[in-house]
C-alpha cells in the first residue's frame, strides 16, 4: 500500500507540474525588449492567467539556438531577417510572421559623466573617451546598426581600438552604466526605460545614419503551444501594447497603429452608448 500511495503521489506531482507550464509560453527575445517585453508579458498574464516565460539575448544566437532545436514557442528578433530564415527554413509557423516594431539607437553616458552627448557621434573623437561599449556585431543587430553609424560618420576607424562588446544590447549597457565603458551605443527602448531615466544622459543618432532595425517575430513551428503563442501575437497589436511600445521609443508599422486607432474608437463608442 505504501509503495501504491507513493506512486501516485509521484503520478500528481508530475501531473501538477505538466498543469503548471501547460499556461506558460516560452519565448525568446532580443534585448532591446528587456524592458518594454516585462510589462507586456505581466499586463498578458494578467488578463489570461497565461504566463510568458521571456528568456533574452542576441538574435543571433536565438536564430541559431532554435536552429538546433531549442524548445521556444516565439522568436521576437531585432532583425526581421532572422524569422524570414525560420520560415524560409520551415521552421517557422507559416503565416505568424509579423514585423512589431523598427528600432532606434542613440549614443548614451552616465548621469555624472562631463562629455557632451549634444555633440553627436563626433564626440566618440575626444580623448577623454577611452571605452565605446556597443553590442557585439557578429550577432547582435544593434552592433551592427552602431558600427554602419560610426562608419557612416568617418569615425568608425579611428575609434574601433576603443569598442567593447557585450553579448547583446543589454550587456553593453551594464558596460556603459557601470562605468566600465565611457560611452555607449545603445537601444533607444533601454535609454528610455524608466529604470534608466535617471543614470544617463543620451542622444538620438538620426536614423539615415544606419539602416533600418526592423524587427520581426514569429512562432515557432516545432512549438506543442502554437495556438496560445498567436493569441499572445494579436495582443501585441491591441492599443494598449502598441501605446506601451511607442513609450520605449519604438516606431510601429503604420498598419497596426492604424488598427489600434480604430480599436480604440470601437472601444469609446461602446463606452458612449453604455453610459
Amino acid at each position: 500500500m505504501k509503495r501504491i500511495a507513493t506512486l501516485l503521489f509521484g503520478i500528481f506531482l508530475v501531473a501538477g507540474a505538466c498543469l503548471a507550464h501547460a499556461g506558460e509560453l516560452n519565448v525568446a527575445a532580443a534585448s532591446d525588449l528587456s524592458f518594454a517585453m516585462k510589462e507586456i508579458a505581466a499586463s498578458y498574464e494578467k488578463q489570461t492567467g497565461t504566463t510568458v516565460k521571456v528568456t533574452l539575448g542576441s538574435s543571433g544566437n536565438f536564430f541559431t539556438q532554435i536552429q538546433n532545436g531549442a524548445p521556444f514557442d516565439m522568436f521576437f528578433a531585432a532583425d526581421i531577417d532572422y524569422p524570414k530564415k525560420l520560415e524560409a527554413a520551415g521552421l517557422g509557423e507559416p503565416g505568424t510572421l509579423y514585423q512589431y516594431a523598427t528600432g532606434k539607437i542613440v549614443m548614451w553616458v552616465p548621469a555624472n559623466s562631463k562629455l557632451d552627448v549634444s555633440k553627436g557621434l563626433a564626440l566618440l573623437l575626444d580623448p577623454s573617451v577611452r571605452k565605446i561599449a556597443i553590442a557585439n556585431p557578429k550577432h547582435a543587430p544593434y552592433g551592427r546598426a552602431a558600427v554602419a553609424a560610426m562608419t557612416r560618420q568617418g569615425v568608425y576607424e579611428k575609434v574601433s581600438d576603443k569598442l567593447v562588446f557585450g553579448e547583446n544590447i543589454s550587456q553593453a549597457t551594464q558596460f556603459v552604466e557601470s562605468g566600465n565603458a565611457d560611452v555607449g551605443i545603445i537601444a533607444l527602448s533601454l535609454a528610455m526605460a524608466p529604470a534608466m531615466a535617471d543614470k544617463g544622459r543620451y542622444f538620438e543618432i538620426p536614423q539615415e545614419m544606419y539602416p533600418p532595425l526592423d524587427q520581426g517575430a514569429i512562432v515557432i513551428k516545432a512549438s506543442l503551444k502554437k495556438d496560445e503563442a498567436k493569441q499572445f501575437l494579436a495582443y501585441l497589436k491591441s492599443p494598449e501594447s502598441v501605446a506601451l511600445m511607442q513609450r520605449y521609443g519604438f516606431k510601429l508599422p503604420e498598419t497596426v497603429t492604424e488598427t489600434s486607432k480604430a480599436k480604440e474608437k470601437k472601444q469609446e463608442k461602446k463606452k458612449d452608448k453604455k453610459s
